[in-house]
């Protein structure tokens, strides 16, 4: 059987306790006093939809999260959730579509929420072969194919530092989402064993946690990329929230000129 709904002190307190605030902090924020606040969590007060909205805002909720707390507040959810593909999501996914064809001869990729992807250029295919059919099959979840033994890792040269960055950035995002399916995810990646011989290797190029390199092994050689993160600044839609693109750019010239080699033909 399912669980009964919980209501909308529940999810309030929840986040409130998850971005480590007191009732004191977050009434201050919200402007409404400490009263109003423990009233409302209580259940002996019923929050306005705009007071939904406000709490929500100054807890910095995710929209899909704050969808949840309006439906247990008893109000209509405000934001939408759509696949890329719908009409009104036209101009968002031309602009994926152009960013990540844009972006050739380097590699680029799309994902959602739970890191599985959604599109690709041209050259992020090369970088997955080699890979157990059983990791390429939809939906791809970037992160397990990544530090899985049997997708990529084994051509991820310095392997135990790109591990821990992502699970850095994991984290970051654990704590700004809560997502329980991101919780079980960690833990899986965290159990992947990493080699022997690739826990020995000493990074060169990580300026001071700034720039983290990925060296990728290739039957051509080494080649040696920085990655940027794009999403969208003012989403209102819950997917272009949730979405976000990962780009791919050469950190010295030989890979520069071994991509430019490896261009697919159009």
């Amino acid at each position: 059987m399912n669980a009964s709904p919980q209501p909308f002190g529940y999810h309030l307190r929840h986040w409130r306790q998850h971005r480590r605030l007191s009732q004191l902090e977050l009434a201050h924020e919200a402007d409404i006093s400490t009263r109003h606040l423990s009233f409302v969590e209580t259940g002996r007060s019923t929050p306005s939809r705009e007071m939904v909205l406000r709490l929500s805002a100054r807890l910095d909720i995710p929209l899909r999260e704050r969808n949840a707390l309006l439906v247990a507040a008893g109000y209509a959810p405000m934001y939408r959730e759509r696949p890329l593909g719908h009409p009104a999501l036209d101009a968002a996914r031309q602009a994926v579509e152009l960013l990540l064809k844009s972006h050739e001869p380097y590699p680029a990729l799309a994902i959602d929420r739970h890191w599985n992807l959604i599109a690709a250029n041209r050259m992020v295919p090369q970088l997955m072969a080699g890979a157990d059919a059983a990791l390429l099959q939809a939906p791809v979840n970037v992160l397990r194919l990544s530090l899985h033994p049997l997708g990529i890792a084994k051509n991820i040269v310095n392997l135990p530092q790109w591990r821990s960055h992502l699970f850095e950035r994991l984290r970051q995002q654990i704590t700004a989402t809560a997502d329980p399916v991101l919780v079980a995810l960690l833990e899986e990646l965290k159990a992947y064993p990493v080699p022997e011989e690739a826990s020995r290797l000493i990074l060169d190029g990580e300026h001071a946690g700034v720039v983290m390199p990925f060296k990728f092994k290739t039957p051509g050689g080494v080649l040696s990329f920085i990655s940027t993160t794009t999403i969208f600044g003012s989403a209102v839609d819950v997917t272009l929230q949730e979405l976000a693109m990962e780009t791919f750019f050469p950190a010295d010239d030989v890979t520069r000129r071994a991509l430019q080699a490896m261009t697919v033909p159009a």
